[in-house]
């Protein structure tokens, strides 16, 4: 009831043009279909591929990652860059929410088993009082509305603060983030799904899910808005 009363009293806005939200979301008919879709991606990591006859790319073929699979509805491309620079840098909440509800909905259409929880990407403490909030978490609790999920924002901690990973390249991501987090709390699920705003190289994911493996965590999903496709 609350949520009714709210979208009569402020209806939904696109918060890349300004026209009325359609189906409930900040974001008209017209700007959904500009988004860039990740039309092929790899079914382990979401890099997009070249053709839709491959399934796996090459590196995850020769390198398996730790997660199980990536879901990233799109690419880091315009307008998804936009809208995840505007929640990261200049602290639009509202586009968490709008970010956050395009996940979710994707995710509570499929036809596969859902995860026990949702944890979000957790920021070291003085990132967190730099920024205020931590991006992964907003977006996971509007990702876990459609589908009814959990998100778990204790169970994951960074215990070292790293150089932010888009000022490193790939190898130097993967040292960067290599023991900069602990499992805080028991993990009782065999299903997780690490959530996080865009995934470039993976390196932080990869050794997040590396962490949960040892914990014992069976299946990993990572859902995040975006991937970077390659450069070039």
């Amino acid at each position: 009831m609350l949520n009714k009363l709210l979208f009569r009293l402020f209806p939904p806005t696109c918060l890349l043009c300004g026209a009325p939200g359609d189906e409930g979301q900040d974001l008209c008919a017209g700007c959904r279909t500009d988004l860039p879709v990740n039309a092929r991606p790899c079914r382990r990591c979401a890099l997009p591929l070249p053709a839709a006859n491959f399934l796996v790319c090459g590196q995850c073929q020769q390198e398996p990652p730790a997660f199980d699979r990536i879901i990233a509805p799109f690419l880091y491309q315009p307008p998804m860059d936009y809208l995840i620079k505007a929640l990261k840098f200049q602290g639009r909440l509202a586009f968490a929410r709008l970010l956050g509800g395009l996940l979710g909905r994707m995710i509570a259409d499929r036809n596969e088993p859902l995860p026990e929880y949702q944890l979000p990407v957790p920021l070291h403490p003085s990132r967190l009082r730099e920024r205020g909030f931590n991006q992964a978490l907003e977006i996971a609790r509007s990702a876990a509305r459609p589908a009814g999920l959990t998100v778990r924002s204790d169970s994951l901690r960074r215990i070292r603060a790293t150089t932010p990973q888009t000022q490193l390249a790939g190898e130097a991501r993967r040292h960067n983030v290599r023991g900069a987090f602990a499992v805080d709390r028991p993990i009782a699920a065999r299903h997780v799904a690490i959530v996080d705003d865009v995934v470039t190289t993976g390196s932080t994911i990869n050794e997040l899910a590396r962490l949960l493996r040892t914990a014992g965590v069976a299946e990993i999903e990572v859902w995040a808005c975006a991937r970077t496709p390659p450069r070039g």
